[in-house]
């Protein structure tokens, strides 16, 4: 066959080719208005340390209080502005870890702890470990566990249970130095509970955003204005009832197993 005989050859079409798809560039940004509220917590309990460094303990009990709402503020701000992230996560924990594993360890080391040698040092090292140890764990079960339950005492509260003990005795005028092995106890034992495996309500199945009968905004309400009136004795026993309540409700278990 001549030149002039053979079939044309199809080319392609340059419009029918496929490009390869260049990778999306990774966002360099955080976002802004979750990580305010963290580095506020943040903040707050570095604050706590030194104010505790200078003697004004009840300050330092209260700004790990403030750091508490402050943590509870930038994970709901996230979610609700769709606004989470990895870099978000991974901030909280580190900040988490200041606020509520170092500073109330550190608070109650210098308020009461330090009197009685090793044995406070040693209280409050097991508190911050409780402390690594409980985030670490709540980061690795993200996703693969009941969300209405905390599996050991969420590290907030137990940072509540020594802040507000201190802020209780400050505020009581209570000789610190008398009660340190009581104290040591229970900062040892709020370390502890942070790494059980008793469950506490996360009580994240409240939808905030729906509709409620009239009475339990009144309830919420006479909730504060009671609080209002000695908020260091109240919120420290609120707190305490919730760190006791996951040995008691595993005890309740047990014996409704036991009597089948």
């Amino acid at each position: 066959m001549s030149e002039q005989q053979q079939p044309p050859v199809d080319k392609p079409d340059p419009a029918d080719t496929v490009k390869p798809s260049k990778p999306k560039a990774r966002s360099r940004g955080i976002y802004l208005l979750p990580n305010l509220f963290t580095s506020a917590a943040l903040f707050s309990g570095f604050f706590a340390v030194i104010a505790a460094m200078n003697g004004s303990f009840e300050k330092a009990a209260i700004a790990i209080f403030v750091a508490m709402v402050l943590d509870g503020l930038d994970g709901r701000v996230a979610r609700m502005t769709n606004t989470q992230s990895e870099f978000g996560a991974q901030y909280d924990s580190l900040a988490d870890m200041v606020s509520f594993g170092v500073a109330p360890a550190l608070v109650a080391f210098s308020w009461a702890l330090h009197s009685v040698g090793k044995i406070g040092w040693f209280a409050a090292f097991i508190y911050v470990a409780g402390a690594a140890l409980r985030l670490a764990r709540f980061n690795t079960q993200i996703g693969s566990v009941d969300k209405r339950f905390f599996i050991g005492l969420p590290s907030p509260a137990a940072a509540a249970v020594v802040a507000g003990m201190v802020w209780v005795g400050t505020q009581f005028e209570i000789n610190a130095d008398s009660y340190a092995l009581v104290i040591s106890l229970i900062v040892a034992l709020s370390g502890i509970l942070m790494v059980s495996n008793f469950h506490y309500h996360s009580f994240k199945e409240v939808d905030l955003k729906g509709k409620v009968p009239f009475v339990v905004l009144l309830g919420v309400v006479m909730l504060i204005a009671v609080i209002s009136i000695d908020p260091a004795t109240l919120l420290w026993l609120i707190f305490v009832v919730y760190g006791c309540s996951g040995p008691v409700q595993a005890v309740l278990r047990y014996r409704k197993k036991s009597a089948r």
